[in-house]
């Protein structure tokens, strides 16, 4: 009989992404309602890290011929066998490119219900539900399986990563064998952003500024300024990228990234539907524009009506003096 939650903890630069601890954090509470315990499977290492601190019972390791994470293949087969050994009630991954590829392929294989994108978790009359956004953040659908196990992507930033303990888990080793088909795609190479700043998709703060800039010297001598004060990553209208102010990575929006931060800052962004669709979950958003009329200040929790050069200034100023 399925028991228990299986968690998918991504790897990157040889440890685990923060999105790994986050859903095993949320994990452990969702366990003390729904009974079980906490299984992981890493794909492609052995290496279980600490995972046992946090609440882990058992590490699924997968390892074999094709299986590096990068593989969509290799992963779905690979979390199919972790599956078939935990027999968990679900599954959470985190909702990365890498498992919006291999979660829908697995889904299909099994015959499996699967939730995308969801930004909260819980149990209600014994049943684990997805809350995930839908039309672009403007309503919410609170989904549940009727076969277990149910497949859940979740965003970052939606939990809370909690304290390490002090337990260890029971690493067990799982092989698997691909097939040609799993192969049929290769990753021949993979190029990392040369930004030092965390990933936009990841990050808990974020400063995003829009084409009223007015030029690329203006963005990153009010923007970029204003993101390091805050300890936050630098994110970008379309139009702002557009224009040539921003990389398309630092986009945000319905065709860049959606993010899920505790704070987004939107410094001269109007608040088009297209880049709520990327924004509009952030916990707390602060909106800084000169037109007291911008769709944006609809969905601030914090309004600034002023213009972006006067007022980002003064807000570095007031943040380094904050932290002195």
């Amino acid at each position: 009989m399925p028991s228990g939650i299986l968690v998918i903890c991504e790897r990157h630069d040889g440890g685990f992404k923060k999105t790994a601890y986050e859903l095993l954090g949320k994990a452990n509470a969702l366990v003390a309602q729904l009974g079980g315990t906490v299984s992981a499977v890493v794909i492609g290492s052995t290496d279980a890290g600490d995972l046992g601190q946090f609440g882990v019972g058992t590490v699924y390791a997968a390892s074999g011929s094709g299986l590096d994470g990068e593989n969509t293949g290799g992963n779905t087969r690979a979390i199919a066998a972790a599956i078939e050994a935990a027999d968990p009630i679900a599954v959470l991954a985190p909702a990365s490119p890498r498992y919006r590829e291999a979660l829908p392929r697995l889904a299909a294989r099994l015959g499996l219900g699967m939730a995308t994108e969801c930004t909260d978790l819980t149990v209600q009359e014994g049943v684990l539900v997805g809350r995930r956004p839908m039309y672009a953040g403007k309503a919410f659908a609170d989904v549940s399986m009727t076969r277990a196990p149910g497949l859940f992507t979740v965003r970052p930033n939606s939990f809370s990563a909690p304290t390490a303990g002090t337990g260890t888990a029971n690493v067990l080793s799982l092989s698997v064998t691909c097939t040609g088909d799993d192969l049929a795609v290769r990753v021949v190479g993979t190029e990392e952003p040369r930004s030092a700043s965390v990933d936009l998709s990841e990050a808990d703060r974020i400063v995003s500024g829009g084409r009223p800039l007015g030029s690329t010297e203006k963005f990153d001598s009010v923007i970029r300024p204003l993101a390091a004060a805050f300890g936050a990553t630098t994110g970008a209208s379309r139009a702002a990228v557009d224009a040539g102010y921003a990389s398309h990575t630092e986009q945000v929006g319905q065709t860049g990234k959606v993010v899920n931060p505790s704070l987004y800052v939107a410094c001269a962004i109007s608040g088009a539907i297209q880049h709520l669709a990327g924004m509009r979950t952030s916990r707390i958003i602060v909106a800084i524009n000169k037109d007291p009329d911008a769709p944006i200040f609809k969905h601030a929790t914090y309004g600034i009506v002023g213009d972006v050069f006067e007022i980002c200034p003064l807000l570095v100023e007031e943040a380094k003096a904050a932290l002195s």
